[in-house]
């Protein structure tokens, strides 16, 4: 009997994009809620006032890959911030907050104060994982070719093993949150950004920092932060990977809950960008604490 064997294609499928298309801008027309709707073959152009998530309005967009999810958050940003104008971007930042079920449940638990640790730890890294997966369509290269299954030759498609996605989880909490990447992807490399924020200042500490001297020329790379709050810990890390020879348009933020005052700075900072969230909070407090938000997640997956 002939031994089984695999004849691959070694290229990326012409139809298959190896970064997200560009999108347009949509408009949400309420005070706090998030609604989901079928994709609107024509953009709305969105409208900023001082009840809407105050993020350049050229340079954001929120919604998610199939079924789009409309968020406004009420924001804290003086008027007068608001209406300053700023230069145009060619591209935009996009927020994406998927509507699925699984996502909000877990992001119900992380919630509770009375979920205990182990439990906050297990329903980080699982929403970790869903984030991940809606982050990746669409993103990876494959192979085609054909192999022999049992019945017959199928002709097959894998995502292209030789170009594993960089995962980069900011300690500690990113680690819970990651905790999964290596299960939904074939193949991954993990690095670690260690990043402390004094309680005073709120101004971050960059303590380790595992990233390569070069990424290769068409990296992909997942930043893994469970909350985007002041948006100091998330800027500090952003920075020293681009440092690396990393695109705006290569990087794909996972973040469990984030806040205007840090997607504001995202937005500013690094327009193309893509940032994966499992919800939108209104506010941050004086603490640098996102309210309703959840906590320390640090703490709270490790309980120390």
């Amino acid at each position: 009997m002939a031994s089984p064997h695999i004849n691959l294609s070694l290229r990326c499928l012409p139809s298959t994009p190896r970064f997200a298309p560009k999108s347009h801008f949509l408009n949400p027309n309420s005070n706090y809620n998030t609604k989901s709707h079928h994709y609107l073959p024509n953009p709305i152009p969105f409208s900023s006032s001082n009840s809407a998530l105050l993020l350049n309005s050229q340079k954001m967009s929120l919604f998610s890959p199939s079924r789009c999810t409309y968020v406004t958050v009420k924001s804290h940003v003086p008027a007068a911030a608001a209406t300053q104008e700023k230069p145009v971007s060619g591209d935009r930042m996009l927020v994406y907050v998927p509507p699925h079920p699984l996502i909000k449940h877990w992001v119900s638990v992380l919630r509770n104060e009375q979920t205990p640790c182990p439990i906050f730890k297990n329903a980080l890294a699982e929403l970790g994982r869903l984030l991940m997966y809606e982050a990746s369509r669409d993103w990876l290269p494959t192979i085609t070719g054909e192999i022999q299954s049992p019945m017959g030759v199928a002709s097959v498609e894998f995502v292209d093993p030789r170009e594993p996605v960089a995962v980069i989880p900011i300690l500690r909490a990113g680690l819970a949150l990651a905790e999964h990447a290596s299960s939904i992807l074939p193949a991954t490399k993990t690095y670690h950004i260690g990043v402390s924020r004094n309680e005073e200042t709120l101004q971050p500490l960059i303590y380790l920092n595992k990233l390569p001297e070069k990424f290769p020329q068409d990296a992909r790379v997942f930043v893994v932060d469970p909350m985007l709050a002041t948006g100091g810990t998330i800027v500090a890390a952003l920075d020293l990977i681009k440092e690396r020879g990393v695109e705006n348009r290569q990087i794909k933020v996972i973040s469990a809950i984030a806040a205007p005052p840090a997607l504001q700075k995202l937005s500013e900072k690094f327009p193309g960008l893509h940032v994966y969230t499992g919800i939108i909070d209104p506010t941050v407090n004086d603490k640098g604490f996102i309210v309703p938000g959840l906590g320390d997640a640090g703490d709270r997956s490790f309980g120390t």
